[in-house]
């Protein structure tokens, strides 16, 4: 007997579904095309940093789903899809953030985030699905907002917002 598919009777994208924190397929065609579009802002935004920190700050709002007033990232930052990170008025975050977003991360007001820091979402299922298909779904948990500081490397896995004491 050939196994169930979940999805079959789902009429939501992949995206979507994503969003909501349901099972989806990884390898979808839009979420590859949001991921690549991440990619390239993010390299963009390093290079422009490179040369100008104010000027490179639109290219990082651009990136990024809400960036405060005065907030400053260093690059390089490495990122999903970069549209489901918020990060706070003041906050600064140093070089090399990972922030895998497939679920919200909400970074509050007046943080301080040290060098190297993993801000994880994704789970990962234990076994493969139908056809060897690649399932996965967001972590869940209460929404919060990351204050104070954190040093890396940390992780927060499986968690849709980051919180740090």
């Amino acid at each position: 007997m050939a196994p169930t598919d979940p999805l079959a009777q789902d009429p939501r994208s992949n995206w979507e579904r994503m969003l909501a924190g349901d099972l989806y397929i990884a390898d979808d065609p839009e979420i590859a095309r949001r991921q690549q579009r991440a990619v390239r802002l993010a390299a963009r935004y390093q290079a422009a940093y490179a040369e100008d920190t104010e000027a490179a700050r639109p290219v990082l709002a651009e990136l990024l789903g809400s960036l405060g007033d005065e907030a400053h990232v260093r690059p390089p930052i490495h990122v999903d899809y970069g549209s489901n990170i918020t990060i706070g008025a003041r906050t600064f975050v140093n070089y090399n953030l990972t922030a895998l977003d497939v679920a919200a991360i909400v970074i509050g007001e007046d943080c301080q985030i040290g060098p190297g820091v993993q801000l994880l979402t994704p789970t990962h299922p234990w076994s493969r699905g139908p056809g060897g298909t690649s399932w996965r779904r967001p972590g869940r948990s209460p929404s919060g907002t990351t204050c104070g500081s954190a040093a890396g490397p940390s992780c927060c896995p499986a968690s849709p917002s980051a919180t740090t004491p």
